[in-house]
């Protein structure tokens, strides 16, 4: 009798013999399951991403953005009829849309000046109500953000990034020290908790706030110029009480300004809970096409081994003979070919999990694109290159299984 580990290891030893024809049977497994890991880590990756956006966006937040029109005759006939995103907008959505718990407005700032006494920066400078932290899940390292007080009195006073801050004070207290934007000067009453990098999902970038400046909205309209076409505003973010359809009341947000801007398409609206959705939708797409890429090679792969097993049984059929003359039963060359056709398989999955490991990593590095690889995927891959071993290894066993003793003893 052989029992398992025996076949086992007969399988090694016949891949050791037949290397090159071996290699070449497992390519289709290695390929499989090393696409299914870099599937399942950069979809994984993707996915995660993709939420932190979406959650420093807010799920029950509405932006409204002025649109970007670059032709001035466009812009300027568009002025005729309105003036763009202002605070009257602002009003009119907190006072006529159900369920709108605050509307902060943001403007940036052109700042082509940025000094402080330790040096200079060219970060980004914003604008924004005392209440924006609180929509955009800013967190502060030091000091506080500005509240309404400083908003109503149109107070010079900022919050930086860490990055601006280096870049200003250097390895020096920042805290109640001055800074110049342009010809304005502002004093520093908080510093933010360091921020990510610029991102982008579904065409809409999330900028880090590493290099932001943020001082009151008010003080940005009074002190800080706009160009004669520009709107009063650059953003609107209005956020929804819960249990409120985002989606619905954004509808409600786009008509309203419609009928504020005279027809004028002038803005736009994005809504991060359809965002999501679609983002999801994305990725059940990419899902569908690897894995059916995957699919397709562990396909290959498994008739490849299959080939490769018939072979075998065609090379030793007088081994076979032998053994059931010495009284192995069916069920033992049965068991002994599925295990090579295992052994195969589960090299080929090592190696494929290396492959797919490799190409994770070299996504990371080469486009900057997070790769996460779980546990799970690793066993994933393992488990369907045994599958496939042991579905595509029982017809060649079960072949050599049914062979007659006799007829195989006799095979020159």
């Amino acid at each position: 009798m052989i029992d398992l580990h025996e076949a086992f290891t007969s399988g090694l030893e016949s891949l050791r013999h037949h290397a090159l024809r071996s290699f070449l049977a497992m390519l289709g497994i290695i390929f499989g399951v090393g696409a299914v890991i870099a599937m399942l880590s950069i979809g994984a990756g993707a996915e995660r991403q993709a939420l932190e956006i979406i959650d420093a966006m807010g799920l029950r937040n509405v932006v409204v953005k002025d649109k970007r029109i670059d032709r001035e005759n466009e812009l300027t006939e568009i002025r005729r009829k309105s003036t763009g995103l202002s605070t009257r907008d602002a009003r009119a959505i907190r006072d006529a849309v159900p369920g709108v718990e605050r509307v902060v407005a943001k403007i940036e700032v052109e700042a082509w000046k940025v000094l402080a006494p330790a040096g200079r920066a060219k970060p980004r400078v914003l604008g924004v109500s005392s209440d924006y932290p609180a929509l955009v899940k800013l967190s502060l390292h030091e000091g506080r953000f500005f509240d309404q007080t400083d908003e109503d009195t149109h107070a010079p006073v900022c919050v930086i990034g860490d990055q601006a801050r280096r870049d200003l004070f250097g390895f020096e207290p920042a805290l109640g020290r001055p800074l110049k934007v342009n010809d304005q000067w502002l004093t520093v009453v908080g510093v933010l908790a360091g921020g990510g990098g610029k991102r982008e999902i579904q065409g809409v970038t999330l900028e880090g706030t590493a290099s932001d400046i943020y001082l009151p909205v008010t003080a940005a309209e009074r002190r800080f110029g706009r160009g004669a076409l520009k709107a009063p505003l650059d953003e609107l973010v209005v956020s929804m009480a819960p249990g409120t359809p985002v989606q619905e009341s954004a509808a409600v947000i786009s008509t309203l300004l419609d009928r504020l801007h005279g027809g004028a398409a002038d803005y736009t609206i994005t809504v991060p809970e359809a965002l999501l959705e679609q983002s999801r939708r994305t990725q059940r797409l990419f899902d569908i096409v690897m894995g059916a890429i995957a699919g397709i090679s562990l396909l290959v792969g498994g008739i490849g081994i299959m080939n490769i097993m018939l072979a075998t049984v065609l090379e030793r059929t007088r081994e076979i003979g032998v053994r059931r003359a010495m009284g192995a039963r069916q069920v033992d060359i049965r068991n002994q070919f599925v295990m090579e056709a295992f052994a195969v398989t589960v090299t080929g999955g090592l190696l494929g999990i290396a492959m797919g490991l490799a190409i994770a990593k070299g996504v990371a590095a080469y486009a900057g694109w997070k790769t996460i690889v779980t546990v799970w995927s690793i066993a994933l891959s393992v488990g369907v290159s045994a599958a496939v071993g042991l579905v595509f290894g029982s017809y060649p066993a079960m072949r050599a299984a049914r062979l007659d003793p006799v007829e195989a003893l006799r095979y020159e």
